[in-house]
């Protein structure tokens, strides 16, 4: 048989019989080994493309590196003609398979080595566990026989405590209003020691430790719970608070006019005197600070706010709003040299009128007595309730705002340190002083017609006082304010000579009554661990076009509620 590559007339001859099995025959030797021809090349071609994947190492250069030209595809051909004519004998010798080429270079020199990671940094995380500060009243007594606070150790600064992201409720911002009398002057020792004459207790604060010069005694124990209020926060932000010396007045009333003074042409010398209390009013000068009922009122069984709190949501669920009593609702003692208390008894039920209001007077010692079996505050959420101020601002106020339930507020002229920011139509419903009775009649009679506003108002004044008013908050208000106060301070504040020290363990752990105090109320609002965060942002002051409109929003509000009335009663008329 005639080769296929023999000569090249072979190939015509085939391909001119391609009816017989021969040439059939040739034609697939043709088509396979051209087809194999394909693959050789192709195989080959991609090879030298491909190259083999590996750690990348190290490279050393010894010599400049010349850019590589881009590998250009290449086709390979299927020349039949030059295969023919430079081999006879139809071998392959002499065929080469003609590929891509690029410029030659100088290789660098590679050193294969591992890849060395350099060490990742691992931040260093702030330990998170609660450092809990214990009362030891045996090492206490043990240490101090006298009852004294010299070798007690006092907490020290907690480096675990965070700075904290959240913002301090609205109210805080009357911190700056009540120092502004001293903005421009600052605060002078002279200015401390004339509040002296109403003060029942100079404080002061020393490098984190309490010392307390008495004057005379409170009412009941309200001195002693506010001071231990003050050895709380301590507890509460250890290390933290400045150095300060100022006095305090435990009564209601405050005292420090502010109409005696020029408050444009303010000096050292002719500036009022710095004194703190519970309450203020428009006319006055007063530094408001929170009130000793916040630590437990032991005179009434009145448990701490913390507390209270807890009792105020679960007896709120005791009747739903809608099963309510539509009534408003008042108990207290009207004698307290309030002649606003002593008009509100004649708005009660009698055979002539029926105001909607039941006024019942509360006999604490006959109460006290009983154990206090009737006097629960959270037992008083099921009515309308009607707040009104005994000889001065009253500390009832934060309990009835805490029932979600609508609160009837009879226009109040003083205030403590949260209420300035409450708004009628949101947090409660105004009542006419001057005409108590109408007022609350009229004010039952459109809550009662007008239910989802009323459970709205209700609602707006129990989240205010749960989220507001919080334990954690009054501790914040009391560390801004002391902090602000104490930037203010011309001198540096000294232990003075009539002093003493007090601490946690000076208040609980002497056997009895150490001052009056009740054990049992203290240790239900004792700090026992460092906040894990310090206090929240302090906002910045009012503007005065801010101030202004808040002001007269609550007005307005005010205002309209009046229309309401007076368009009321001459409909009944």
């Amino acid at each position: 048989m005639t080769s296929l590559f023999s000569k090249p007339r072979a190939l015509t001859s085939l391909v001119s019989h391609f009816k017989t099995y021969r040439p059939i025959t040739g034609k697939l030797h043709v088509a396979t080994l051209t087809l194999l021809l394909f693959l050789v090349a192709a195989a080959v071609a991609g090879k030298l493309h491909t190259t083999k994947q590996f750690d990348r190492p190290t490279l050393v250069t010894t010599k400049p590196v010349p850019e590589l030209e881009s590998p250009q595809k290449t086709g390979v051909l299927v020349n039949c003609t030059s295969l023919l004519n430079q081999n006879r004998s139809g071998s392959c010798s002499r065929t080469f398979l003609w590929l891509n080429k690029t410029k030659s270079y100088n290789p660098p020199t590679i050193i294969t080595t591992k890849p060395v990671h350099a060490p990742v940094p691992v931040p260093e995380k702030k330990s998170t566990k609660k450092t809990r500060i214990s009362v030891d009243c045996t090492s206490f007594l043990n240490q101090n026989r006298s009852g004294s606070c010299s070798r007690t150790a006092q907490p020290g600064y907690n480096n675990n405590q965070t700075e904290s992201n959240r913002a301090c409720p609205d109210y805080f911002k009357w911190i700056h209003e009540d120092l502004k009398p001293w903005r421009e002057t600052g605060i002078t020792r002279e200015m401390v020691e004339r509040g002296q004459t109403t003060a029942h207790f100079r404080l002061l604060i020393v490098n984190g430790k309490v010392f307390v010069e008495n004057y005379k005694k409170s009412i009941q124990t309200r001195d002693a719970f506010t001071l231990w209020g003050i050895l709380q926060l301590l507890r509460k932000y250890p290390g933290k608070l400045p150095d300060v010396d100022l006095m305090f007045d435990c009564d209601d009333r405050p005292v420090i006019r502010s109409d005696g003074y020029d408050t444009f042409n303010l000096t050292a010398e002719n500036a009022p005197p710095v004194l703190f209390r519970y309450g203020g009013d428009r006319w006055t000068a007063d530094i408001v600070f929170p009130d000793w009922s916040f630590w437990g009122w032991q005179e009434i069984n009145i448990k701490p706010w913390s507390k209270v709190l807890k009792e105020m949501e679960e007896g709120k669920k005791k009747k739903k709003f809608m099963e309510r009593e539509s009534y408003a609702y008042w108990k207290g003692n009207p004698f307290v040299a309030s002649p606003s208390r002593e008009d509100l008894l004649t708005c009660n039920l009698s055979s002539q009128h029926d105001w909607n209001a039941r006024i019942f007077i509360q006999d604490w010692i006959s109460e006290g007595q009983k154990g206090f079996e009737n006097s629960n505050v959270a037992d008083q959420c099921t009515y309308r309730l009607i707040y009104i101020e005994g000889y001065g601002w009253s500390v009832s106020e934060k309990y009835i705002l805490a029932c979600d339930s609508v609160t009837l507020m009879v226009k109040p002229y003083y205030y403590d340190f949260f209420s300035r920011t409450l708004q009628p139509l949101q947090h409660y419903w105004p009542i006419n002083d001057k005409n108590k009775c109408r007022s609350i009649k009229f004010a039952v009679d459109w809550l009662n017609n007008h239910t989802q506003k009323a459970q709205e108002i209700g609602r707006g004044a129990s989240e205010f006082m749960q989220r507001d008013l919080s334990m954690e908050n009054v501790y914040d208000y009391m560390f801004h304010l002391l902090n602000e106060y104490s930037k203010l301070l011309k001198f540096k504040p000294q232990v003075s000579q009539n002093s003493v020290e007090i601490c946690t363990e000076a208040m609980v752990c002497p056997s009895g009554n150490a001052n009056g105090t009740n054990k049992r109320f203290l240790m239900g609002s004792l700090v026992d661990e460092p906040h894990i965060s310090g206090p929240c942002s302090l906002p910045p002051p009012f503007d005065p076009n801010g101030l202004e409109k808040f002001h007269r929003k609550k007005l307005n509000l005010i205002r309209q509620v009046e229309k309401w009335e007076h368009a009321y009663w001459k409909n009944v008329q």
